[in-house]
């Protein structure tokens, strides 16, 4: 195995306004980190961050018991991104990120925007969230055995 193998994975949860998907993408991937007990490093941001999180998004998250009330959409920078290992972006990013740049793995995840849904809309979105972040943990899961 090499160093790369061994080393935190760092992972990158990506939209404009950092106020809807990819804060639900983190939540659920710090509940993956903490049920696996996996070592990994996780970001969140978007390009044009609104001032909070969408209520309908924060209603949505306490349904399944995740506060995400107290958190702040910020500002991501490449540096950063460049630096994932992963950086999946919710079908809306503005940022690129060449793989020829770096050892980064994008992923457009393509999602429909929470902002302006009915609750049953963000549900959906929300529960097709948390299958993905699973998938990409079950994944990293894995690789990490290897």
């Amino acid at each position: 195995m090499d160093d790369d193998t061994l080393s935190t994975p760092r992972i990158a949860f990506v939209c404009v306004q950092n106020a809807g998907r990819s804060q639900m993408a983190t939540a659920f991937a710090e509940e993956e980190t903490d049920e696996r007990t996996l070592d990994v490093e996780i970001l969140t941001g978007g390009t044009h961050p609104e001032d909070e999180v969408h209520d309908v998004v924060v209603s949505a998250m306490a349904e399944l018991g995740i506060d995400i009330s107290g958190r702040n959409p910020r500002k991501i920078t490449t540096d950063e991104l460049i630096s994932c290992d992963y950086v999946a972006t919710m079908g809306c990013s503005t940022l690129d990120v060449s793989e020829a740049e770096s050892k980064v793995e994008v992923r457009d995840w393509d999602l429909d925007d929470p902002h302006g849904e009915s609750i049953e809309g963000v549900r959906e979105i929300r529960d097709e969230i948390h299958e993905r972040v699973s998938d990409l943990f079950d994944e990293i899961e894995s690789e990490r055995r290897v």
